[in-house]
């Protein structure tokens, strides 16, 4: 936005319309009011955009191009439930089912009464209906044997592996139900759930001990928030320049901008790792760009106003 609004600007003064306008009796505000309007309201867009637009589409999104309607293999990343300590793999996942084949689940030590793993032909996610929990359906369990007989196991009073025994109404002999908050999006997803979800659901995803996510998750939430203030702060720090130099040079005003965008960005990037790594506060990383080039960015803009 801050390259688009450049361009702009130096365009208006590269033909001497900026000059023109000023013998008119035209102010640089009423003249630059548009250019601004626009980048906020791009800037919104964008928000609303990231909010509410791309998470309907995350799943779609986060396949490859080859396989477009999810029913490809794609090989499955071993997560841990944060809240049972069950190390969740197996061989791939089918998006199209949230299917994962020859699941292998490993237990911790308070789940073992029967085998340390659990290993099906396959396990497929459903969400909590009613009084059913959320998790992970296994079909055609191999391990631990002779399960179906047993009764099912509990961690801290709650069900975790549930067993036909206890549950012959909606499990059949040779399956089993893990219970689990692991979203399958999410196991399958990796990065690219944080990524393409709302900052609702990542803050949702805070309070799930389930997912144990981290300082980076709440690095990007902050981030999310500041990114509107970001990016005009970048446009009054850019903008400026610009007018106050009128200069009728394109590419030596891009050249400009991308001077100042490098530091702006490596400086917000620089602050985000310190806070990932726990060096500073994650939302003290989100804000500390704000809080060094605001200040600069409130003096530059004075020349936009005289």
């Amino acid at each position: 936005m801050l390259v688009s609004a450049m361009f702009t600007v130096s365009w208006i003064q590269r033909h001497n319309e900026m000059t023109a306008l000023l013998a008119a009796g035209v102010s640089r505000v009423r003249v630059l009011t548009p250019v601004v309007a626009a980048v906020i309201a791009i800037g919104l867009l964008a928000a609303a955009n990231r909010e509410l637009v791309i998470p309907r589409f995350r799943d779609e999104l986060s396949r490859r191009p080859q396989n477009p309607l999810g029913d490809q293999a794609r090989r499955l990343e071993s997560r841990y439930d944060g809240e049972t300590d069950v190390l969740l793999g197996g061989k791939n996942s089918f998006a199209d089912r949230k299917r994962i084949e020859e699941p292998n689940f490993l237990l911790p030590a308070p789940l073992r009464e029967y085998g340390n793993q659990l290993a099906a032909d396959n396990a497929y996610y459903m969400p909590a209906n009613g009084n059913r929990p959320g998790g992970y359906l296994l079909d055609g369990v191999r391990e631990p044997k002779n399960l179906d007989g047993r009764p099912s196991l509990t961690l801290s009073g709650r069900p975790v592996l549930i067993t036909p025994r206890d549950a012959p109404g909606w499990l059949a002999p040779g399956q089993c139900f893990l219970v689990s908050n692991v979203d399958f999006d999410l196991l399958q997803g990796g990065e690219d759930y944080t990524q393409l979800s709302s900052t609702a659901e990542l803050v949702r995803g805070l309070r799930n001990p389930s997912l144990g996510f981290g300082a980076d998750v709440k690095v990007a939430i902050h981030s999310r928030i500041v990114q509107p203030l970001m990016d005009f702060t970048l446009l009054f720090l850019g903008l400026p320049l610009i007018v106050a130099r009128e200069n009728r040079n394109v590419f030596l005003a891009m050249g400009v901008c991308m001077a100042i965008t490098t530091v702006f960005w490596l400086t917000a990037i620089g602050a985000q790792h310190l806070g990932e790594i726990m060096l500073i506060d994650p939302s003290l990383a989100a804000w500390l760009p704000l809080l060094i080039f605001i200040p600069a960015a409130a003096g530059l803009a004075e020349s936009l106003w005289r």
